[in-house]
């Protein structure tokens, strides 16, 4: 992969999943916009602060292999402030339970997502 490739694999990963929810909503609105009405309740801020909410949910992304969710929620986590040390901590926390599936997930899908957004964020 080279380079361009990379840098449009992060958002077009987020525009399929959202192309994908329209699709959904459409044949089965109701379930659709409660599933979304719940996610959205469950990421506002609370007891848990919203990049920490972030970080819980990436770790869980990375735990379950899942990329849509870990570029969504590296996104998220760099949106509200997570720093590189905060991200690997997460990746280390999912890696101890998840192994080297995990661990191989953090290291390579997970940072590079990360670079790509603290980068993006920094030249706004």
């Amino acid at each position: 992969m080279h380079s361009d490739e990379i840098i449009n694999y992060f958002d077009q990963s987020i525009n399929d999943y959202k192309q994908g929810s329209t699709r959904m909503e459409k044949q089965f609105p109701e379930m659709t916009k409660g599933y979304f009405n719940f996610t959205q309740a469950c990421f506002e801020e609370g007891s848990v602060a919203k990049k920490e909410k972030q970080l819980i949910a990436l770790g869980i992304s990375i735990y379950s292999q899942d990329e849509y969710c870990i570029i969504y929620h590296v996104k998220g986590a760099v949106e509200h402030g997570a720093t590189q040390d905060e991200i690997m901590e997460t990746i280390a926390i999912s890696a101890a339970l998840g192994g080297g599936a995990a661990f191989s997930q953090g290291v390579t899908l997970t940072m590079d997502t990360f670079d790509y957004y603290s980068d993006k964020k920094m030249e706004h």
